[in-house]
């Protein structure tokens, strides 16, 4: 499959790493890693030793220098063979060294992110809530002010990367019976810190490599200096966050969908069926057409949104709609690979259903589908209001 998107020659070799280190240590061992749902210490420490957790991170914290779009490169080659283990990288690498890279002081870069780029720690951000995702503002999980710094008390739900997190970024509020953007907090925590009380991975449809647990604290004391950015700006650092983490997820869809068209184009060929290949038949070779055209669609947009990122210039807009269309993308294809597999398609002898079935949480997490069609609406009403 072509690629349409020329690449700077140092994200050429950064995707090449990528695809080997897939190819050899992911792809063989993926079924297994679903089926076990965990994904092996040592493919992590390999991922930090190849570089791969530390692509955006600058270079003085032992990352690779680069931008938004080297994290689309590394994450869609990772969750062609398996989205679990590119779900890791997006919560490790995107949400949680971002947020630290974006928002902390200059000693709790140094302390933290050349320890995430290596994988030597591992991050975790927590966010939702069992009473709140989508309305992430109405976040009840508190931090009130001691003599020594601060207390965290509190639930939190869906936390990937929860259960062998080292680092947590943990979103709380911070002027207590009020509510809006201005008053939360983020802080950094200590995944051994008492207090701390991680949950056992919750029994997924898909994604089931990654561990994904709910994180109470409970009376949990940390130090001032564990703030996380400016006071009663966190939340308006975590859209940040989010605003870059829908471009990651959009890569991820865009692997996946790309493992189901090059599987099916695999068993296209060396099925036979009415004495020719299947895809010498004009149904199949509609399918495969449609589906070479949405992930190839999906790429472009997913690396436009990443480009005007590493510009400087984020636009919203465009990193839901990139969200959206991959997400939704990789669905459709992942049935019609399906389909042509036939019966085939039908078992777990097949990576499709494992890749369907993981696509499903990037319809959901980072902002459901509703959501972003709603972000869309939105701007466009914003942009047509200006003119």
């Amino acid at each position: 499959m072509a690629f349409t998107f020329d690449l700077p020659e140092e994200l050429t070799m950064f995707r090449d790493v990528a695809r080997k280190f897939a190819a050899e240590r992911i792809a063989p061992f993926a079924r297994e890693w679903d089926a076990r749902k965990w994904i092996p210490d040592d493919v992590i420490a390999g991922m930090g030793q190849a570089g791969l957790l530390g692509a955006t991170l600058p270079e003085e914290y032992g990352g690779a220098g680069q931008g938004l779009l080297a994290m689309t490169v590394v994450v869609e080659e990772i969750a062609r063979w398996c989205g679990g283990t590119a779900l890791f990288i997006a919560a490790h690498s995107g949400l949680c060294s971002t947020h630290i890279r974006l928002a902390a002081n200059d000693e709790q870069k140094k302390m933290w992110l050349p320890r995430l780029a290596t994988g030597e720690t591992i991050g975790s951000w927590c966010l939702s809530e069992p009473e709140c995702g989508t309305d992430a503002e109405a976040l009840t999980t508190r931090a009130e002010k001691t003599a020594n710094g601060w207390k965290l008390n509190g639930r939190k739900f869906w936390i990937t990367n929860g259960k062998r997190a080292g680092v947590f970024v943990v979103m709380a509020r911070t002027e207590i019976g009020k509510r809006g953007a201005r008053t939360i907090s983020a802080f950094i925590v200590e995944g051994d810190r008492p207090g701390v009380i991680v949950g056992e991975p919750e029994d997924k449809m898909g994604m089931r490599a990654s561990d994904t647990v709910p994180v109470n604290f409970e009376n949990c004391e940390i130090p001032e200096a564990n703030l996380c950015g400016v006071f009663n700006e966190g939340y308006v650092d975590a859209l940040r966050v989010l605003d870059r983490g829908r471009v990651t997820i959009g890569s991820l869809s865009v692997g996946l969908g790309r493992g189901c068209l090059e599987e099916a184009v695999k068993y296209a060929a060396e099925r036979h069926s009415m004495g020719k290949p299947l895809h010498d038949h004009q149904a199949i070779q509609m399918k495969l057409a449609d589906m070479e055209m949405q992930v190839e669609a999906a790429r472009l947009l997913v690396r436009q949104a990443a480009c005007t990122h590493d510009a400087g210039k984020p636009d919203k807009q465009v990193s839901s709609i990139a969200k959206l269309f991959a997400s939704e993308m990789a669905s459709r294809v992942g049935w019609d690979s399906i389909q042509i597999h036939g019966g085939a398609g039908y078992t777990k002898d097949v990576c499709v259903e494992r890749l369907v079935r993981d696509n499903k949480l990037c319809e959901i997490g980072e902002g459901s589908s509703e959501v972003q069609r709603m972000l869309i609406a939105r701007g466009e009403y914003a942009r047509r209001a200006a003119v």
